[in-house]
């Protein structure tokens, strides 16, 4: 490995760094609110207060490049003993937050190429930037992609680690090039651009360039101000101005405030779907059922030759164009438009094949567009519905739309305030809400795997497998006349156990095992048969559960018990190949089993 920085070492500059002002006040009160805020919503009250502010700095990083489903800062906090000077790592790979190395085979599969974005965050909750913190920083995360790493790791690091490894070993699908690197220093103090912080920030982005294994590094260092900024954002709704002259109004639709179809130049339609740092906003295509499919799919072949072609102007005539669906829409001046909080059902492949090409594309490129504006769900879904007709049932983004689901978040919102969760149909509905605790909302993603664990006795499939838990979604769950409790009991089952790990009353080492975890607090819970989903006597079956879990003691030692035999099961071996097996469930079960006797 070459030595960090070359001549500009940590121990060259060390000495140079000015050191943070005696008596300097820690926090501003600002930060200090809005910290404060997020502890609240995460629920993250028990923590030392360096570590509250590593999970808010890798919050608003994270964020910063993804708007998908709710996630836990847990799942993302690398910081503690053998951290190599890295508090959070999160991978993004086609949009979607990575955090175990046997989901990156269903990402690969689906599409058939990577996306990839690694982002490195070191926090430091002083008012000041301390130029060794930020060397050894650069030199924790260049030790991480080295194939024969110097530092320390802990288990955290190790799992990261491990699923860049995976990613590597499949470059040949790395699209539209190698991976995006991003580092994050966060501070409460003020980057002033001083020579010598400057020069080992310089140094940390040579010598990862250096690498070669990158298409583009970006090492930022953040203070209180632009740490703010980026906190506001998170709470804002994705909004865009654009020019629409060439429009037409379509007459009244019920439920629609308006609607208009009409074409856009290229470059005002690149401007709606990208941000400041020439990023396709993932966000706005969490409502269209097909992910980007790459070049593997002919038809975006077809759609870069027309784009690249002297018959460009043609476009406007032989593509289908882009739909989009904005909660929120401003006349600001004559032909200049505002929408907040927008999605494209239709035209994700064509938006890809444009931005890939964006810097081919002139304004001889015209880009059919239907703009609708509507609040209503029902609208919503059905245009859904109606411009995906071509796509397969069984994609689980699909069956979020249907009534079942539908009727699912209704029942969740039912319930009494202190047991209520917030099943998320739409990606990010309820995040921007500061009066629903981040915490206790409930991924979609994350309910099929809690249902499939605890209902179908599947926990291990619920990430190396979890391509075929899904294609059970309509059949085996989330089908059409099933009892709701169980779905409510999974979720709550899930949140209970994810606050024994925060709150550390559970070896953080068994999280690997959540999973069997949960599915042996049902077997205690009830040792009953299992009815069938659609049956009554599901609802007296998940009652039993739902009272245990309704009791904080009951539920914290009913926890410490599934955890215990799920410990014993694993006799002290958590590797991820010994746990997430059939067998390793058939040992869970029959423990348990054991225990009702």
């Amino acid at each position: 490995m070459l030595a960090f920085g070359r001549e500009l070492t940590s121990h060259h500059l060390e000495a140079h760094s000015p050191p943070a002002r005696r008596g300097a006040r820690l926090m501003d009160r600002v930060t200090e609110s809005f910290l404060a805020e997020f502890v609240e919503e995460h629920e993250l009250g028990g923590m030392p207060a360096d570590k509250k502010f590593e999970h808010f700095a890798a919050f608003i990083a994270v964020r910063r490049h993804y708007n998908g489903e709710a996630f836990s800062t847990e799942e993302i906090h690398t910081g503690g003993a053998g951290d190599t000077a890295i508090d959070a790592i999160a991978i993004l790979v086609n949009g979607s937050l990575v955090v175990d190395v046997e989901s990156l085979s269903e990402h690969s599969d689906l599409s058939g190429h990577l996306d990839v974005s690694f982002i490195f965050v070191q926090a430091d909750r002083g008012a000041g930037f301390d130029g060794k913190k930020l060397s050894d920083f650069g030199f924790g995360v260049k030790d991480f992609f080295e194939p024969k790493p110097k530092l320390t790791r802990n288990d955290a690091i190790k799992n990261a680690a491990e699923i860049m490894d995976a990613l590597y070993k499949n470059g040949t699908k790395f699209r539209p090039g190698n991976p995006i690197c991003r580092l994050y220093y966060v501070t409460t103090g003020t980057w002033r651009q001083e020579p010598d912080l400057e020069a080992r920030r310089a140094a940390i982005d040579a010598d990862l360039r250096s690498l070669e294994i990158f298409r583009d590094v970006s090492v930022q260092c953040i203070g209180a101000e632009p740490l703010q900024q980026l906190y506001r954002q998170t709470k804002n709704a994705v909004s865009a101005e654009f020019t629409f002259s060439n429009r037409t109004l379509l007459p009244e639709i019920a439920g629609v405030s308006e609607a208009y179809i009409g074409f856009v130049s290229a470059s005002e339609f690149l401007s709606i779907v990208s941000d400041d740092e020439d990023e396709l906003l993932a966000s706005i295509f969490y409502e269209n059922v097909r992910d980007w499919q790459d070049y593997t799919a002919p038809v975006n072949d077809e759609i870069r030759e027309t784009v690249l072609s002297s018959k460009k102007d043609r476009f406007v005539i032989m593509n289908n164009g882009i739909t989009m669906i904005a909660r929120t829409l401003r006349a600001l001046r004559r032909d200049r438009f505002q929408i907040e909080d927008f999605q494209i059902v239709n035209g994700c492949q064509t938006t890809h094949v444009l931005f890939d090409c964006r810097g081919k594309a002139d304004d001889s490129l015209q880009i059919p567009l239907r703009l609708i504006a509507t609040q209503d769900e029902e609208v919503i879904k059905s245009i859904i519905r109606g411009t995906n007709r071509q796509t397969k049932v069984e994609d689980d983004q699909f069956f979020a739309l249907t009534d079942f689901a539908e009727q699912l978040e209704d029942y969740f919102l039912a319930l009494p305030e202190t047991y209520r969760l917030y099943y998320e149909r739409r990606s990010g509905q309820y995040s921007r809400l500061q009066t629903v605790h981040a915490t206790r909302i409930v991924a979609h993603r994350n309910l099929v795997r809690a249902v499939g664990a605890m209902f179908l006795g599947v926990p291990h499939q619920t990430t190396r497998s979890y391509q075929s838990l899904r294609e059970s979604i309509g059949k085996e769950i989330f089908a059409k006349g099933q009892r709701l409790e169980p779905y409510y009991v999974a979720a709550y089952g899930l949140y209970k156990l994810d606050v024994n790990f925060r709150t550390q009353r559970l070896d953080s080492n068994l999280k690997a095992a959540r999973f069997h975890i949960l599915l042996a607090m049902r077997l205690l819970a009830n040792s009953d048969p299992l009815p069938r989903m659609n049956a009554h006597e599901m609802k007296r079956y998940c009652d039993r559960i739902q009272k245990v879990l309704w009791d904080n003691t009951k539920a914290d030692n009913l926890c410490a018990k599934a955890a215990k035999i799920v410990g014993r099961a694993a006799g002290g071996n958590f590797n991820r190949d010994n746990i997430r097996t059939q067998p390793f469930t058939e040992r869970v079960i029959a423990l348990c089993q054991n225990a009702g006797t």
